[in-house]
């Protein structure tokens, strides 16, 4: 310890827990450190503090990082240039484009693309033809650079195919880094159908993973994706579970198609990470946890996992975009702390439409910054053995368990989804959230609290939708699996639709920006500037939050008279009063029906006070969105 050579602490006395918990409970007024615990959405709870006695004592049970079971990652010694895939997306919807803005960014610090797919062109990069992927890879060298899909709206296994007739004309086609990300289950989640059937799918993509396994070596053949569970509203806990159930069921189903024991070992694993980077890096750890215990228990040999890292969505607002970097960075730090093997960064202009060169550039840029200027991938496993971490991350895998329990009990993933007993569970904690959001428990910054009316838009790609095409060839798989595969019915489950956590105010905030002229409230300001402020303060972000503008008296009225011709004057059809509750007690009901008798069609009031000519109460812990909505209306806004 730093003490033993400069003993700084020796002017101090020595203080015991006891002490320092008396201390505790008298900066708490008689209440213990306890209440400052609060609970994630699984119930987990997060301390303010942890000690050495919150986490198991005498030795590590963790191991060392690279060695098995490989809870603390893959390796011990972290590649000094590259100790994580700086990995970006691309989903431009002209292969030509896509080829040119990936060229550029592969020469500007991206180690590995990533290709959103869509056959309609409107959420990716429009490729249905081995022709496209010689247009959208042109120039690329697949052996230095990897090369990943994403297949947002496909099983995976016709795409895949169809990459892999690109793959076989490159040099040292075998030596390619390739991740192909097939995900029947996965598309399943995200888009509520599976073509021809589960059965079908997993015999189609056991033989098509067969063939290109045989001919690239280094290929990732299946991706195990949770990222839907979390930008559906998901918990930590779901997000895992889910994780977990997946890769179950997809070697039960693939056993007998494929080599499951290699499958297993060559999963890449993907999780969303938000601007929570104590809870981020604890997930990734639990992951770890987690997948460790399914090896173990399946007799399949310990193996590093391979985990992709990917910033939220949900969490990217549309207005006030630029603090979306922030967001952005937070999560990045978790991934490059928490052990990622690949991270993608998302835009900080993803919400708002098709990112442009500097939502991509942004997004690199955080993640070379945090590798090479701030030293984050040097140290493995720089939580390892951290109480909070380390306690979180056991606190998370253990209500992962507890879901993924849950999940095989209904028949595995598969059968969740189809039964919609998963997709129930999800869509309580989301609505449980959107309360805390709506009364700004959960505040979002730039949205809800500290909104700018008047802010500066930031840029996004300006796109021509394409033609819609029918959809993925199947020519590669004609090529790679020569034997016919039938399907049955169609399998179908509800979708996780993805939310954003801002969208019920960002939607206020729309209503109101379409508006013939901007909608205004009149604070009513009672008493002296240091008596109203903080009031007239509240009420002024409140409104903002739905885009409603807040005119103010252009002198502090010193009479009711007064305050009722500044109204007036303003135009307004809502007056909102603001002071302190004691003036309220002696003047709130004299100068609401002096505003009425103005013309005022609504009196609001900042603070609980309710009595003859108040018309609704805006405080702390209200609906927001709903008096919103409810302002609104009165104030003639079309939703």
């Amino acid at each position: 310890m730093a003490d033993d050579i400069l003993p700084f602490s020796s002017a101090f006395p020595e203080a015991t827990e006891a002490d320092w918990l008396r201390e505790v409970e008298k900066a708490l007024k008689g209440k213990g450190p306890d209440t400052l615990t609060r609970k994630t959405a699984d119930g987990v709870g997060i301390k303010a503090l942890y000690r050495e006695s919150d986490f198991a004592a005498g030795h590590d049970p963790l191991g060392i990082p690279g060695a098995a079971p490989f809870l603390r990652g893959k390796t011990a010694a972290p590649d000094k240039w590259l100790p994580w895939d700086i990995r970006q997306s691309f989903a431009h919807p002209s292969a030509e484009q896509a080829n040119a803005e990936i060229l550029r960014d592969l020469e500007r610090g991206v180690s590995s693309i990533e290709i959103a797919l869509d056959p309609a062109g409107t959420a990716g990069v429009q490729i249905t033809e081995a022709a496209d992927f010689d247009t959208a890879l042109a120039g690329v060298r697949a052996d230095f650079a990897g090369v990943a899909l994403d297949h947002a709206t496909s099983p995976g296994a016709p795409a895949a195919a169809l990459l892999g007739l690109w793959a076989e004309t490159q040099e040292n086609a075998a030596g390619l880094k390739i991740d192909f990300n097939m995900d029947p289950l996965g598309a399943l989640a995200r888009t509520g159908t599976l073509a021809g059937g589960v059965d079908a799918a997993f015999v189609r993509h056991g033989a098509v993973a067969n063939a290109l396994g045989a001919k690239f070596a280094l290929a990732g053949l299946f991706r195990i994706d949770a990222r839907m569970v979390h930008e559906a509203g998901g918990s930590e806990a779901q997000e895992l579970g889910a994780l977990i159930a997946s890769a179950i069921d997809t070697l039960r189903r693939l056993d007998g198609h494929a080599d499951t024991a290699k499958i297993a070992a060559n999963f890449t694993f993907a999780l969303s990470l938000d601007a929570n980077y104590g809870i981020g890096i604890a997930k990734l750890r639990a992951a770890r946890r987690l997948w460790a215990r399914c090896l173990d228990a399946l007799g399949l040999a310990a193996s590093p996992m391979r985990l992709q890292g990917v910033t939220s969505l949900r969490m990217l607002t549309k207005y006030d975009p630029w603090t979306n970097m922030l967001r952005g960075t937070a999560a990045a730090f978790a991934g490059a702390v928490g052990g990622a093997d690949i991270l993608t960064v998302r835009a900080f202009n993803e919400a708002l439409g098709l990112p442009e060169e500097l939502g991509r550039r942004i997004a690199r840029n955080t993640q070379i910054i945090a590798m090479e200027e701030s030293q984050l991938g040097r140290v493995a496993d720089a939580t390892g053995g951290a109480w909070f971490t380390e306690t979180l991350a056991d606190d998370l895998a253990k209500a992962a368990w507890v879901e993924f329990q849950k999940i095989e009990g209904e028949g595995g993933f598969a059968a969740s989804l189809a039964a919609g007993a998963f997709q129930g569970r999800v869509a309580a904690v989301r609505e449980t959230r959107a309360k805390d959001i709506a009364r700004r428990k959960i505040p979002v910054t730039g949205v809800s609290e500290y909104p700018l009316i008047e802010e500066i838009g930031a840029p996004v790609a300006d796109v021509e939708t394409p033609t819609p095409r029918a959809g993925f060839s199947t020519a590669g798989i004609q090529h790679f699996v020569k034997a016919a595969i039938a399907g049955g019915a169609d399998a179908s489950a509800p979708a996780l639709t993805p939310t954003r956590l801002a969208a019920p105010f960002e939607t206020l905030r729309d209503a109101a920006a379409k508006a013939d002229r901007p909608p205004a409230v009149f604070l009513a300001t009672l008493g002296s500037l240091a008596e109203f402020t903080a009031r007239a303060d509240f009420a002024r972000n409140l409104f903002a939050a739905g885009g409603i503008v807040s005119k103010e008296p252009p002198v502090p009225p010193k009479t009711v008279a007064e305050l009722a011709s500044a109204f007036k004057a303003s135009g307004c059809r809502i007056a909102v009063l603001c002071s302190t509750d004691k003036n309220y007690e002696a003047e709130a009901a004299g100068a609401a029906d002096a505003l009425k008798k103005a013309g005022a069609q609504r009196v609001w009031l900042a603070g609980r006070l309710e009595g003859a000519g108040i018309d609704a109460n805006i405080f702390a812990g209200a609906d927001v969105v709903h008096l919103l909505k409810l302002a609104h209306a009165e104030l003639g806004v079309a939703q």
